[in-house]
């Protein structure tokens, strides 16, 4: 399955894929534990078991990713039909995520025999993997436990955190693949100044101070590949009318929730029933025939307002939509938990929490909105004029 979804469509290099992504964040993350495990004091036998645990963690993480990213998450099934574990926790969600689907293929498809038995010498199981994903505990506690330290969180930290290998390859990859420079940043100085943190008998990931500024440079990447790629006004017009045609023609494409059906529904399966849907959105999708954005707002515009211009554009017989993009940077902000990611004075030890250290943090982990109004390409300009007389020549 494609990295990018649509983004192709934007960026025509962006053809990779996320069995390319995962095997380089497996890579990227065995770099990382390696770091930390130098500088800390794990027993030989804990540094295998909790590196070998990380690497299937990053290397299975996108195992539940759906057709063309997150658009297709809008039809996925009901959470209850995946029969997951009651320990890990469901956050009170009622649809499936992708998230989801991970687990259930970690722990209950062919797959789960495989990682019992190819990771039995190292003593870990597919739970283990699974609660490094999730950042659920398995039943009988935290599994990552050496001389009485719990490294659960680093190793978490690590697969899904501020500065974890997903984020570290895909900004390189996507950066490179799409041709933009926005995604680059000092991946080797960030991984020699990683260390273990220890704080109330628990493990986290800290960065030296020295590292400070890269890890500013590191949410600017980030922040600056969501506007530009990720948030891109192409594939986000695509992903709409995406769900336009999963609204309107429900039922000739869906997600199965068991695992072997799971894996069969692939960005092919959905290109093919797309092709033989006679849809009005299904037949835009194919023959790659989007609507035109014709507005385009961030959180910093106030001067405008999208019921209005809906109104307006009504008026004048313009076909359209409106979509707002939002995408949280940090997952700190976003969840509320504790941060994951701590700053050390390396000569003293003080830990400083990240959002404490740097300003910029505050700035660009927050979430970034965009809000866009697409247009049927042959009315297109008179929707820009409608937009321009509604804003008083705003976009």
């Amino acid at each position: 399955m494609r990295q990018l979804g649509f983004g192709e469509l934007a960026f025509p290099g962006a053809t990779h894929t996320r069995h390319a992504h995962s095997l380089g964040a497996m890579h990227v993350s065995g770099r990382l534990f390696d770091a930390v495990a130098e500088r800390g004091a794990l027993t030989p036998r804990a540094r295998e078991r909790f590196r070998a645990a990380v690497r299937a963690a990053v290397l299975c993480h996108d195992l539940g990713h759906m057709p063309l990213s997150h658009a297709s998450e809008s039809i996925a099934p009901a959470r209850s039909k995946l029969r997951l574990p009651p320990w890990i926790d469901d956050g009170e969600r009622e649809q499936a995520v992708h998230e989801d689907f991970t687990v259930r293929i970690l722990l209950d498809s062919e797959l789960t025999k495989v990682l019992r038995e190819g990771y039995a010498p190292y003593g870990v199981t597919p739970e283990h993997v699974a609660s490094l994903i999730t950042g659920c505990d398995p039943p009988g506690g935290s599994p990552f436990v050496d001389s009485g330290a719990d490294w659960s969180p680093l190793l978490r930290a690590l697969v899904s955190g501020e500065l974890d290998a997903d984020r570290m390859d895909y900004l390189l990859r996507d950066s490179f693949f799409t041709g933009v420079n926005y995604g680059r940043y000092d991946f080797d100085w960030v991984v020699q100044n990683l260390n273990p943190a220890a704080k109330d008998g628990k493990v986290y990931l800290a960065l030296s101070k020295a590292a400070a500024f890269a890890f500013e440079d590191f949410l600017l990447s980030r922040y600056h590949m969501f506007l530009s790629v990720y948030y891109h006004h192409t594939s986000v017009s695509f992903d709409h009318m995406l769900k336009a045609w999963y609204g309107e023609a429900k039922g000739e494409f869906e997600i199965p929730a068991e695992p072997d059906a799971f894996v069969l529904c692939d960005d092919v399966a959905l290109w093919s029933a797309l092709r033989k849907s006679r849809n009005r959105w299904a037949e835009r999708l194919v023959g790659r025939r989007g609507f035109k954005r014709v507005a385009e707002f961030t959180e910093r515009d106030t001067s405008y307002s999208l019921s209005a211009l809906h109104v307006a554009l009504d008026e004048r017989g313009v076909e359209h939509f409106s979509v707002e993009s939002r995408g949280v940077l940090s997952r700190y902000f976003e969840e509320g938990t504790r941060p994951p990611l701590y700053i050390v004075d390396v000569s003293s030890g003080r830990l400083t929490e990240v959002q404490s250290y740097t300003p910029l943090y505050q700035r660009y982990a927050g979430a970034v909105r965009l809000s866009r109004v697409y247009a049927r390409p042959d009315q297109a300009e008179e929707g820009r004029k409608v937009v321009a007389r509604v804003t008083g020549g705003a976009p």
